[in-house]
């Protein structure tokens, strides 16, 4: 029987799926702890939307919070972190020193590996932060990203097993260095068949050495059955959640999986009551958190846009703060457009984030009224090259409305040095000149400001999903005072009323 590998992602996906990444360090230290006694020994532990929320909404550094996840599990379990390829932990593309230092300080702060995709699928993005992350001496699992397409583009030579395939080919031949590979689906939309074409398909070009992983969602219901066929054709390892960070926008849960596979060939070698012990201790842990109704609930409809588990409860937290969640069913149905004309980008962050920015634009200022900046970078080739060329419509729209002419070289050769900028904003606000400081003002840095800056400079504000405090219930009403003396009532018995005199 083979034993399937997991990694727990309760501790950076579940967060970012549930919570928007809201999530205060010393709130699940404790759930972390029971996990590792329960025999768990892979954890996701940062990265992606970790490192940028708990600057921006906890007020804390995300290297600290890194460090303490290292401190709680101890010297040997395996720590992974989530990289967008030339994005690394940024929303946009960053420069050559930028990404080299990533690498750095993720091995410093006690990570293991790293899984590093581009939503693009373009291989070029993927060469030199792979490089990178393999000079650092981190484990490098480089990811092709997959989703299912909106209902009518079908046919249009982007995400098929054929076409994985292909970026996989690409990636080997390419000489990119990595010691795993995993197809990650951020929207848990590929149906389970085109799971197992692709991963079949990967396995017999890998051979059987190279271990060959898969990440989706439960969001649309599909996950448990993605990850099955996945088994079935070949993959070594999945990731899930536990309770309550599992299910709905998060990963297909342990528990679940762990069912699926009786009566198989495969198995999850786990101790059930251990942790089930640790899932109470996170219930515990979380109780005082707001979990959105939309991230508990499968959500068939974001088959047709696809909704990543991850963007879908940042977005509809920002939607309730500005008080257009009333909206929401139209961007999804907008986001679906966005997808097909913007050139198939996979949906997960940032392109994820790109087409629901476009698509809530084009819902509250009308259709392409206004380019946002990026999607309208991505069509224009400003972040790599789209899996399909874009509507040369919308290219144009973008290109008038930007004044920017359509790009067609490598990014990376366009962007300025970051570091000697870092450090120029550092020395101008008297702030210590650290590699930890340097990388969090270039990762922060944007058009609106440096939240990076905000937090060096002791301005960041906490703002995590947490209930509100019930108000005080009302105190008990004074007792009346004792009647004192005498008084009157008229009483009726059998339809005859007496006069009755009391004396208090």
């Amino acid at each position: 029987m083979k034993k399937i590998l997991f990694q727990d992602t309760s501790f950076r996906d579940g967060f970012q799926s549930i919570f928007g990444a809201r999530v205060l360090t010393k709130d699940f230290i404790p759930a972390l702890e029971a996990a590792v006694h329960a025999g768990i020994e892979h954890f996701e532990a940062g990265g992606g939307a970790r490192f940028q929320a708990p600057i921006i909404y906890c007020n804390e550094d995300a290297f600290d919070m890194m460090d303490a996840f290292r401190q709680a599990v101890g010297p040997k379990i395996r720590l992974q972190t989530l990289a967008r390829g030339i994005n690394v932990v940024a929303l946009e593309p960053q420069p050559r020193d930028m990404i080299d230092l990533h690498a750095k300080m993720f091995k410093k702060h006690g990570m293991t590996r790293i899984r590093n995709f581009d939503a693009l699928n373009d291989v070029n993005n993927l060469i030199y932060s792979g490089q990178c992350i393999t000079n650092a001496g981190l484990e490098h699992e480089v990811v092709v990203t997959m989703m299912e397409l909106p209902r009518g583009c079908e046919g249009k030579g982007a995400h098929e097993p054929e076409f994985y395939i292909d970026t996989l080919k690409k990636i080997l031949d390419a000489g990119v260095p990595f010691v795993s590979v995993c197809f990650k689906d951020a929207s848990g939309t590929a149906n389970p068949r085109k799971v197992y074409n692709t991963i079949k398909g990967a396995r017999k070009l890998l051979g059987d050495k190279v271990e060959l992983r898969i990440h989706s969602h439960d969001t649309c219901g599909t996950g448990v059955a993605q990850y099955v066929a996945a088994i079935e054709a070949g993959a070594d390892g999945i990731c899930c959640g536990r309770a309550p960070l599992s299910g709905g926008t998060a990963q297909p849960d342990l528990f679940s999986m762990w069912h699926a596979l009786k009566g198989t060939d495969y198995t999850l070698d786990i101790d059930v009551d251990k942790i089930m012990e640790a899932n109470q201790i996170s219930k515990e842990c979380f109780k005082d958190y707001e979990f959105p109704p939309e991230a508990l609930a499968i959500e068939p409809e974001v088959i047709f846009s696809p909704m990543p588990g991850g963007a879908l409860t940042a977005n509809t937290l920002m939607m309730r703060d500005t008080k257009t969640f009333h909206l929401y069913p139209q961007v999804i149905k907008n986001m679906a457009e966005c997808v097909a004309r913007g050139g198939f980008g996979s949906s997960v962050t940032p392109v994820s984030q790109f087409y629901f920015q476009q698509a809530y634009t084009n819902t509250v200022q009308g259709n392409w009224k206004k380019i946002t900046d990026g999607y309208g970078n991505m069509v224009l080739g400003y972040l790599g090259k789209t899996p399909r060329d874009p509507d040369p419509e919308i290219v144009k729209i973008a290109s008038e409305q930007m004044k920017k002419p359509v790009f067609t070289g490598n990014p990376l050769d366009v962007l300025e040095p970051g570091i000697p900028k870092a450090k120029k904003v550092l020395e101008e606000n008297n702030l210590p000149v650290t590699d930890e400081n340097l990388f969090i003002i270039g990762a922060m840095a944007t058009k609106g400001g440096n939240k990076g800056l905000d937090l060096l400079q002791g301005k960041a504000r906490v703002s995590v999903p947490k209930k509100k405090e019930a108000p005080p219930a009302p105190a008990p009403a004074a007792p009346s005072a004792p009647v004192c003396g005498t008084v009157n009532y008229n009483v009726s018995v059998g339809g005859k009323t007496f006069s009755v005199q009391v004396n208090g």
